[in-house]
């Protein structure tokens, strides 16, 4: 495991402390799950942008669309 140092403003350390309590953790394990939430965003953008670029084009999508069944959803995709 790595250790960082780290500079916050007073008010960031001070919601991070906060927040951590009520989360019943401590402000290092808030902190690295912050960190491991916003890598896991970034890193599925990356991946959701390179699929986009695998996808096919809109004309070939709407003619796979137009394949699917026109059926009811089931009962735990409902809205």
């Amino acid at each position: 495991m790595s250790q960082i140092s780290l500079r916050l403003p007073d008010s960031l350390h001070r919601a991070v402390k906060e927040l951590a309590e009520r989360d019943h953790s401590s402000a290092n394990q808030f902190i690295t799950h912050a960190v491991a939430e916003k890598v896991s965003a970034l890193r599925t953008m990356e991946w959701m942008e390179q699929r986009a670029k695998r996808a096919p084009n809109a004309a070939r999508f709407a003619e796979l669309l137009a394949k699917a069944p026109d059926a009811e959803p089931i009962e735990e995709d409902r809205l």
